[in-house]
């Protein structure tokens, strides 16, 4: 029998707002994220946007105002500037360099030998995980989306490396109107959010403020003392 990963659910992701879903492997996150710019349909139940069903907005439209951080991004060979230019063709400098700032990647750019010209080679592997996540950060800043995904970005990150993006996502909610979903396994980057949805077997266990979750001993506050 066919079994829904996600079953009588319904969230709300503010708007402005940073909200995290966390929950233990195969709790359905990353399906969640996938409805959203319709990577996959529901079979079920409706998506809405500003009140509207995502199935009425054009795809191309609806990409338009989502963009997306993916938990290992792909480099290809070419420059920086140009990786930055993939989330919006024909940006000015000026514009990739704001999203570089933005992204917390200004300050390693500009130390690589040709700064924003410098050739990165198949997948950058002259840079740190840590780099390529913040590069990619930028990429996806550049467009201006009104909402930006990100999909358990400092999985692969160490500590001081996932500290640098927890910064730059904490600089993005103050100079942006930036509406934002993140997924996240690790809960110290995350329990600074507005809200945290915790799913476990593809239904909502609880939700709120990182202290709310916290009393509500259920799979985040275990999680949380495992964790820390």
């Amino acid at each position: 029998r066919k079994v829904n990963v996600l079953e009588k659910i319904t969230i709300e992701f503010k708007a402005n707002k940073m909200t995290a879903v966390v929950g233990p492997s195969g709790s359905g996150k990353s399906t969640l994220i996938d409805l959203l710019p319709r990577l996959r349909a529901p079979t079920k139940g409706t998506i809405l946007i500003n009140n509207v069903d995502i199935v009425k907005y054009k795809l191309k439209s609806l990409r338009k105002i989502i963009s997306y951080v993916p938990q290992s991004p792909q480099i290809f060979d070419g420059t920086v500037k140009n990786h930055i230019l993939y989330g919006k063709i024909g940006a000015t400098s000026q514009e990739v360099k704001e999203a570089a700032q933005l992204a917390g990647a200004e300050d390693f750019i500009t130390q690589l030998p040709q700064g924003y010209d410098t050739v990165l080679g198949e997948d950058a592997v002259k840079l740190s995980g840590g780099q390529r996540q913040r590069l990619d950060l930028a990429r996806a800043l550049i467009g201006k989306a009104p909402i930006l995904i990100l999909d358990e970005p400092t999985s692969n990150l160490d500590a001081e490396s996932e500290e640098l993006f927890k910064q730059a996502l904490c600089k993005i909610r103050k100079e942006t109107n930036t509406t934002i979903i993140i997924v996240a396994h690790r809960l110290l980057s995350i329990s600074d959010a507005d809200n945290i949805v915790v799913l476990s077997q593809g239904k909502v266990e609880g939700f709120g403020s990182h202290l709310d979750l916290l009393n509500q001993n259920g799979w985040y506050s275990r999680a949380w003392k495992m964790q820390n």
